[in-house]
């Protein structure tokens, strides 16, 4: 079994295309985060930020006075002046113009990672049909099953490379930018029952990315069934790339409906409940990863159907 892991893994890896999206990776790191810092005004300064948070308070004050606002953003801004005082009452100065600032804003990139694995998986079972080099896999002792569980593991390693990739060179840009300051400062936010706590910047920020990450392997395993059910690489790249983008479109439309909680779109994004908004009165943790393992198990489930009853001689 290691052996078939490395072979696809020198498959994807000796692929110039697998080295230019990694590069590409990168690159979008680096890019987002300098936009990011220019934008702050290079804001990278120990003092003004009680200056900065009593503005922030009386900016949203006055947007509470608005009669038109509806409950769930004067719920928001309401929160957000509470964890602002908290800030101003026991000396912990936010997030602005520190690195953990661009690293928690990096998480938001997990999506790049989640299209550039889409992209090696969609061309993984489908490639191999259109070279033909599915004969010389299916002439080896492993059974079909195996092969299949080699290819899908090669992808789950790349889609974490590009995660350390992610992490690494935005730790490396943002500590430039900013400084290596701050580094034990907490996170400060409000919980559901509308407390304020006080929480590990680090342990919160993997959590980020390893939630994000469970979306990621949710979209790698629906472009990797499509792959092995349909065997068209620009199938299985076009159908998951759409429906990770119109994911959210769909959700807007359905929310309304109770039965919307099951799709699979309702519970990729796990971060929801770290900020404590579920996408539907009454979701838990619990409920979303018990959807995602049915979901993960009947993708699974097909990919391993197609691929080892079907005829592959041709």
């Amino acid at each position: 079994m290691v052996n078939l892991v490395l072979n696809e893994n020198m498959k994807i890896y000796r692929r110039v295309r697998t080295w230019v999206l990694v590069g590409l990776m990168a690159a979008f790191v680096l890019f987002v985060n300098f936009i990011e810092w220019h934008s702050d005004g290079k804001k990278a300064q120990e003092e003004g930020w009680r200056e900065v948070l009593q503005q922030e308070k009386q900016q949203w004050s006055g947007i509470l006075k608005q009669p038109e606002l509806n409950k769930e953003d004067r719920t928001f801004y309401e929160q957000q002046i509470a964890v602002n005082d908290y800030h101003l009452e026991h000396n912990i100065r936010s997030t602005d113009g520190t690195m953990w600032d661009g690293l928690n804003g990096s998480a938001n990139l997990m999506i790049v990672i989640t299209i550039f694995t889409i992209i090696i998986v969609g061309d993984s079972v489908a490639g191999e049909f259109s070279s033909g080099t599915i004969k010389l896999l299916l002439i080896r002792p492993a059974s079909r099953a195996k092969i299949l569980l080699s290819k899908y593991i090669s992808f789950l390693l790349f889609g974490l490379l590009l995660l350390v990739t992610l992490f690494v060179v935005s730790f490396i840009v943002n500590g430039i930018l900013y400084g290596f300051g701050n580094m034990d400062l907490p996170l400060i936010s409000m919980n559901a029952e509308g407390k304020i706590i006080e929480r590990s910047m680090v342990l919160n920020l993997w959590k980020t990315y390893m939630l994000n990450g469970i979306s990621t392997v949710m979209y790698v395993t629906l472009a990797f069934m499509i792959s092995s059910a349909f065997r068209s690489s620009a199938m299985a790249i076009g159908f998951s790339i759409g429906a990770l983008f119109a994911g959210n479109i769909v959700l807007e439309a359905l929310q309304r409906f109770d039965w919307s909680k099951y799709l699979l779109f309702a519970n990729t994004d796990l971060t929801q409940y770290l900020s404590g908004r579920p996408f539907q009165e009454g979701m838990t943790l619990s409920f979303s990863i018990t959807v995602l393992v049915v979901y993960f198990l009947v993708f699974n489930l097909i990919s391993w159907l197609l691929f080892t009853r079907r005829d592959v001689a041709a």
